[in-house]
């Protein structure tokens, strides 16, 4: 693994976000009362917000629209310390993000307009030397189009880095699956259970920790080091496979105790976690840790992205043997 004085590269989606959020629990095909909030998304701008919050040098691929929309996207992300430098400017409007929550902070609903990312094409990007200079590892969102996932893997592979690779949804997951076909090994992938259930091409997986961990085994055989599933207040199931490996090694990793305030960007924050402690010198299994740490902190604030995220208050919540963690044997 590249140190931390690496570079991250994440390529993605950025929007405007608005949060609806029901007053009562809610009651379909009527109005429900409740509140609504704006802010700055998009799966790959949040992450790579929250990496340069912890530290780690981060520059981002987007697209927006020549819009006012496009300048709070970049105003909020630059403030962060992203490089935005490769951003493309589309003839499409800046993307939107609407989620409708309960009111206990749990997303019912949403919607997103990802018109400027959907046409990015591999024209658009930069050339290679460029978008790769001083990168210790990449991050790819599924928002983004087949072709331009498949040249992000061939472009990492040839350059020997590391790749993260987040779903996104139930929608888009289908579209990551169709380039994990193992002609280039992928370091993380980062579904939930019916987002693996997609990636695998099982419906009706069985989420008990034995049911992801052989779903997660179907992805190993598709070149994919390491399975993190996202199981929300359940935790997570970590499965960890090495080259010539014939078993993962599989951990079931509790999630901390929180009083949630808002789900959004929780998978965000816990991706972006995990690859700053990794690049830090942490073992899988450790930045995993520290990824569910940086999720709970997110779920425990109305911030997408948390505005007073640092390494250390990250760390002040970490134990040093964490009891909840649970290996399964293969």
């Amino acid at each position: 693994m590249p140190t931390s004085a690496a570079r991250v590269l994440v390529v993605g989606g950025a929007v405007l976000d608005t949060k609806l959020t029901t007053r009562d629990a809610p009651v379909l095909g009527t109005s429900n009362p409740g509140t609504a909030t704006s802010g700055v998304g998009g799966v790959g701008r949040n992450i790579a917000e929250n990496l340069a919050r912890l530290g780690t040098p981060t520059a981002l691929v987007a697209a927006v629209g020549d819009d006012p929309a496009a300048t709070s996207v970049l105003e909020r992300t630059r403030a962060a310390g992203v490089d935005c430098s490769g951003i493309v400017t589309s003839a499409h409007p800046t993307g939107t993000y609407t989620a409708v929550l309960d009111p206990w902070g749990d997303l019912l609903v949403a919607v997103s307009d990802m018109r400027a990312t959907d046409a990015i094409g591999v024209a658009d990007l930069p050339p290679v030397a460029d978008l790769l200079a001083d990168i210790g590892l990449v991050v790819a969102d599924g928002n983004l189009a087949a072709s331009v996932l498949r040249w992000m893997l061939d472009a990492a592979a040839d350059a020997g880095l590391p790749v993260v690779l987040d779903p996104v949804s139930v929608a888009k997951a289908a579209v990551v699956a169709s380039v994990l076909d193992g002609r280039h090994p992928v370091h993380l992938v980062t579904p939930n259970v019916a987002e693996l259930e997609v990636l695998v091409g099982a419906r009706g997986l069985d989420a008990s920790d034995d049911g992801v961990a052989r779903g997660a085994s179907m992805l190993h055989d598709r070149g994919v080091g390491t399975v993190w599933v996202r199981r929300g207040a359940r935790g997570s199931v970590l499965s960890v496979r090495g080259p010539g490996e014939r078993h993962a090694r599989v951990h079931v990793v509790r999630a901390p105790a929180v009083e949630v305030v808002d789900v959004t960007g929780a998978g965000d924050a816990s991706t972006a976690g995990y690859v700053h402690a990794l690049l830090g010198g942490r073992d899988g299994l450790d930045a995993a840790r520290y990824g569910q740490v940086c999720a709970a902190l997110t779920c425990a604030s109305a911030e997408t992205v948390r505005t007073d995220l640092t390494g250390d208050l990250v760390t002040d919540r970490l134990t040093p043997a964490d009891p909840h963690v649970q290996e399964l044997a293969p």
